[in-house]
């Protein structure tokens, strides 16, 4: 297989769809891997460690999306790259494409495979090429609130932890997944008050039990989310419907009844933002505010420690790369459902249920057009 690594150019991302030691691993099962030069150069994989550990380095993503058929990548394909994408490439990245009717159009058009990390599933129905960035990304995001509850970011002005005689800020974490119970470690580390609300009893009691009374849980209901949105310093949107949008739980009208100078870590942007108010911002830009209150919503937080989200990422993608490399993409998909539940658009037709509903649109099924072609 010939598999190609471009140059992430998303707006400061830093990633790296496969390390050096990634691609020494694919060459030693003997597959080219090709490179775009500078891919990992901001986070110390040089151009030299690629090319020692066996991959050729090219000169620009138009070269290397030329000579390679298995395209890994991190973020969703850009404008740019979606224009190199044709029907011999099979793309393996981040997607989520429920909130983006224009992306999906273009990758259909494309005629390409397109697989979704996002969306790959594991034997206990769990999302494991999700669970890494979704780790990091909860424990950045009380970070990025603490930091935007600080003046200079247009916060109130509130210290998590409080101070001898001052009381700790109240934290609001919206959905006890994987990315609100590593957001409630780092709140709870930190010294915040924190309440998680959900409504599975079952992760509430788990929460409940490991934590005991240094946190409050409480059962999700729309009574329950207006008291307690009124009355937090930071909120952190954590909930996730798998490949498809994410529900609007905070709407426009809770801003008026939160505190001024309050901040939403919206993480769930990705599949469209769990609040009414929330839009896609860059760590160049990473926040705005609506109605006196502070919006952190970065499409790609974990790109901030790329280092670390790179190595992480790679620790869990690798063993379907190698399935998808060794046994070609269309007996790797047949062979391995988990895998197949990744596959979100096949040969000009979306396959994915969840990105259908979510955009109001009909889907092929995949097992029908597998076994077509």
């Amino acid at each position: 297989m010939r598999v190609g690594v471009p140059k992430e150019i998303k707006n400061h991302e830093y990633r790296a769809g496969l390390t050096p030691d990634s691609v020494r691993e694919l060459v030693h099962r003997g597959h080219d891997v090709f490179v775009e030069t500078g891919t990992g150069e901001a986070i110390g994989f040089t151009d030299d460690l690629y090319l020692n550990s066996g991959a050729e380095v090219v000169s620009s993503a138009a070269e290397l999306f030329d000579v390679a058929e298995l395209i890994i990548k991190v973020k969703e394909p850009q404008a740019s790259e979606v224009e190199l994408l044709t029907s011999k490439h099979t793309l393996f990245t981040y997607l989520h494409l429920a909130p983006d009717h224009d992306l999906t159009d273009s990758l259909i058009a494309s005629g390409a495979t397109c697989i979704a990390y996002e969306t790959v599933t594991d034997e206990q129905g769990r999302l494991p090429l999700l669970a890494p960035m979704s780790e990091i990304a909860g424990r950045m995001a009380v970070q990025a609130g603490a930091h935007s509850l600080e003046m200079a970011a247009g916060g109130r002005g509130v210290l998590l932890s409080g101070a001898a005689g001052v009381p700790a800020a109240e934290v609001i974490i919206l959905g006890g997944g994987v990315v609100g119970s590593n957001a409630l470690a780092v709140a709870v580390g930190m010294g915040a008050r924190v309440t998680v609300l959900d409504t599975s009893m079952n992760r509430l009691r788990e929460l409940d039990s490991h934590y005991g009374n240094r946190i409050n849980t409480v059962y999700s209901t729309r009574t329950a989310l207006d008291e307690h949105l009124a009355r937090a310093d930071l909120v952190v949107g954590a909930v996730l419907l798998p490949g498809a949008s994410a529900p609007k739980l905070i709407k426009h009208s809770h801003l008026h009844s939160m505190k001024l100078g309050s901040v939403i870590v919206d993480v769930a942007i990705d599949q469209g933002g769990c609040a009414e108010t929330s839009r896609p911002t860059t760590h160049e830009s990473p926040v705005f505010i609506e109605e006196s209150v502070v919006h952190y919503c970065v499409a790609n937080m974990p790109g901030a420690v790329a280092r670390t989200s790179t190595l992480a990422l790679n620790n869990a993608t690798l063993p379907f790369i190698f399935a998808l490399a060794n046994h070609g993409v269309k007996e790797a998909l047949v062979a391995d459902t988990n895998l197949l539940n990744g596959l979100n658009v096949y040969r000009g037709e979306l396959v994915s249920p969840e990105v259908a509903a979510s955009q109001n649109r009909v889907f092929s099924d995949r097992h029908r057009l597998l076994s077509k072609h």
